[in-house]
């Protein structure tokens, strides 16, 4: 059994500033504009590996998107293939499974991040008196909070200097900038997920926590920092070339070249 742990952007889906040529298929609209692309090389290979989950069954493959992305942000997307019965959203605090809040796991993210709450709340604070903030604050389903910012790099230098870094990371993705409890971490969602699965899920009959550890690989692809907790918890890793420039102490990474789309070389290797 493979477990096929996977970012969307820029690591399966590529936004309209991004040039992956002219064979590409529209996944994403937002506010009547194309958001959001997939090529039609990696359309064709994820179709080909799951395109349903009967094709996925029959490949031993389950694939579980894993996004920092809301709830609502990720339901933008329409992957071509059939949706998946679990994605874990909201940088791993919320389980979707068939669409809906597993709220159990959302419980119980709450519970892991309750030691951050307060300095999340001194994180609001700060960003409300930040004049460089040009974006609303949103404290995402009491989990993490983003804005954007006109210095994002001033921003983000204001809430280091004050934020307890034991308790809440902070980071910039562009013109963002997050605060995000220490605990709430891609790598701790991919460990608990597993443990969810191998406990909790029926096929066929037969309960998955008969399937001894060895049993399952997993696997895990993403392009970004949010990402590399989950990269270093899998038993394989694809990252593209430029993050493993920036963090060249991952191991065990396989990773694509520069004239390579990542999205292609990650399932093209995953079909090998």
């Amino acid at each position: 059994m493979l477990i096929f742990f996977s970012d969307l952007d820029k690591t399966l889906i590529y936004s309209y500033k991004h040039d992956i040529g002219k064979e590409k298929e529209l996944v994403e609209m937002y506010q009547g504009r194309e958001v959001s692309y997939i090529s039609k090389k990696t359309s064709d290979l994820l179709k080909k590996m799951m395109g349903t989950r009967k094709i996925a069954e029959n490949n031993n493959v389950l694939f579980v998107p894993t996004t920092t992305r809301t709830i609502q942000q990720y339901n933008r997307i329409t992957l071509p293939i059939e949706k998946q019965k679990f994605a874990l959203v909201c940088n791993g605090g919320i389980l979707l499974e068939e669409g809906n809040i597993n709220q159990v796991w959302y419980k119980k993210s709450l519970e892991i991040i309750k030691d951050s709450n307060a300095e999340i709340k001194k994180a609001i604070s700060i960003l409300e008196k930040d004049e460089s903030v040009n974006f609303e604050i949103r404290y995402i389903e009491d989990l993490f909070v983003f804005t954007k910012s006109e210095e994002p790099q001033k921003t983000l230098n204001n809430l280091k200097e004050s934020i307890d870094q034991e308790k809440v990371d902070v980071f910039l993705n562009g013109v963002k900038v997050y605060a995000v409890p220490k605990k709430l971490t891609k790598g701790n969602a991919v460990k608990r997920f597993i443990d969810f699965y191998k406990n909790n899920i029926k096929q066929d009959d037969i309960k998955t926590d008969d399937i001894k550890a060895e049993d399952i690989k997993t696997v895990a692809a993403g392009d970004s920092l949010f990402d590399i907790s989950m990269l270093e918890s899998v038993d394989q890793a694809f990252a593209p070339f430029e993050l493993l420039a920036e963090y060249p102490h991952l191991k065990n990474i396989k990773t694509n070249s520069d004239n390579q789309l990542f999205s292609e070389k990650i399932l093209e290797s995953l079909l090998e």
